[in-house]
């Protein structure tokens, strides 16, 4: 269930994610940084909520869409972890999020193709 706690959906913005019952996280919220619905790129940052764990202050992405050979769209994301201090990130803790991050991506994709008309 997503909802709008500040803003009008444009930058500034913050939303609140609550994952359904199964998921391994509760919320999250996020702070739209920008919005380009011309050349298809979203960047936002999460600020809040479990999937921050203990060890990051932020996650930072920037997602973008573009054309793919056979018609369709190829999503493109960059992410950037804020640690808490100086705390590292192991690779295997890098590779298990993008695993994480893509399982949700999977999802969604599987839910629009699902259901064109739902946005």
């Amino acid at each position: 269930v997503r909802r709008i706690i500040e803003g009008d959906g444009g930058p500034g913005t913050i939303k609140k994610i609550n994952f359904g019952e199964g998921s391994q996280f509760n919320y999250v919220k996020h702070w739209i940084d920008s919005l380009d619905k011309e050349n298809f790129t979203y960047c936002y940052t999460i600020i809040e909520g479990d999937a921050l764990m203990d060890n990051l202050e932020s996650i930072y992405y920037e997602v973008k869409l573009v054309a793919s050979p056979d018609g369709g769209s190829i999503c493109k994301n960059i992410s950037k972890y804020h640690t808490k201090g100086d705390i590292q990130i192991t690779e295997d803790q890098i590779k298990a999020g993008k695993e994480k991050a893509m399982g949700m991506f999977k999802a969604i994709e599987a839910y629009l193709l699902a259901n064109p008309d739902a946005y």
